[in-house]
């Protein structure tokens, strides 16, 4: 099975999926043994500062020689050359803001899997177009669980996940489950702010494990 392949199965699975960046190369490291820690196998570090590409490479090393299992994925790419940097970096898998088509043009040339942000149904019909799998609901506080009720029937045989403003709360996460998506990005909700400054590594962990239960549940 290509990596392209296990990841489109393993995030649904997964059903969350945690994002973060920090400026600090041993935190970025740490929140991702954390998260390894508590269940998660693919993650998402977002590409939003000068460190990123350095702390990726960190982390890199740190999947390899560690985290058996983990894909490590990069987002806030938004160029071909960004994707082809953080390619020959080791990702794993690329995510994008929005509809980016040479982000998609580098990613095919590797079989990657890319998950283009987008936020109304002509940017949906375009990525699938593209060839794209999966879309990341972009931001999915402002579209909500009723968009993609609305749009889930015109496109049965792609997969979404909202991103943004996704809540840690039962009742926040189920309202996008039975809407139709295949799992919830979740950043500042999760890794938060405070979290980060104050290295609160086992908060992390059971936030995490708190999520996982929530999405256990609702598929029971």
């Amino acid at each position: 099975m290509s990596k392209k392949s296990e990841l489109l199965k393993l995030i649904p699975e997964q059903g969350i999926l945690p994002l973060y960046f920090n400026k600090d190369e041993e935190t970025s490291v740490q929140l991702l043994r954390s998260l390894y820690s508590a269940g998660i196998r693919a993650v998402e570090y977002t590409n939003r500062g000068e460190a990123a590409l350095n702390n990726f490479k960190a982390m890199r090393k740190v999947v390899d020689s560690e985290l058996e299992g983990m894909y490590l994925g990069i987002g806030t790419i938004k160029d071909g050359n960004m994707a082809q940097t953080f390619i020959d970096a080791g990702a794993d898998y690329i995510i994008c803001p929005g509809l980016v088509e040479s982000v998609a043009e580098v990613a095919d040339k590797y079989d990657l899997l890319w998950v283009p942000g987008c936020m109304t149904p002509s940017e949906i019909i375009k990525a699938e177009t593209l060839g794209a799998k999966m879309v990341k609901l972009f931001p999915g506080n402002i579209l909500g669980p009723g968009f993609m009720s609305a749009i889930k029937e015109l496109f049965p045989n792609l997969l979404f996940m909202p991103t943004g403003g996704v809540e840690l709360d039962k009742a926040n996460i189920e309202g996008w489950f039975k809407s139709g998506v295949c799992a919830v990005g979740m950043g500042s909700k999760l890794v938060s702010k405070e979290v980060m400054e104050n290295k609160k590594y086992a908060e992390l962990i059971h936030s995490t494990k708190e999520a996982l239960e929530i999405i256990k549940s609702l598929r029971k």
